[in-house]
């Protein structure tokens, strides 16, 4: 499911206070940097990761392979920080 542009902005206004509470470093995107990004998605939905260590061209590559590999969905990239939204399973 895609998010629509008006979602994307509300998303993006909430998000807008938060701090990074993940930080992918020099090691690059790893099995314990998805499993960190996993377990925050699912105790927040909304996140914010710091994108260090990676080529400003390979970000939205990066960003991409998060989503796809935690079935979230970018609302933003901002410099070198990713804004991810993954919407709770409803008990």
């Amino acid at each position: 499911m895609e998010l629509n542009p008006a979602t994307k902005k509300r998303l993006r206004a909430a998000a807008h206070a938060l701090k990074p509470v993940v930080m992918i470093g020099q090691h690059g995107y790893t099995p314990a940097v998805a499993a960190a990004i996993d377990e925050a998605l699912g105790d927040h939905e909304l996140i914010k990761v710091r994108l260090r260590g990676i080529e400003r061209e390979q970000r939205l590559d990066v960003v991409a392979a998060i989503c796809a590999a935690l079935d979230a969905q970018s609302v933003s990239v901002v410099g070198g920080v990713a804004t991810l939204y993954r919407k709770r399973p409803a008990d």
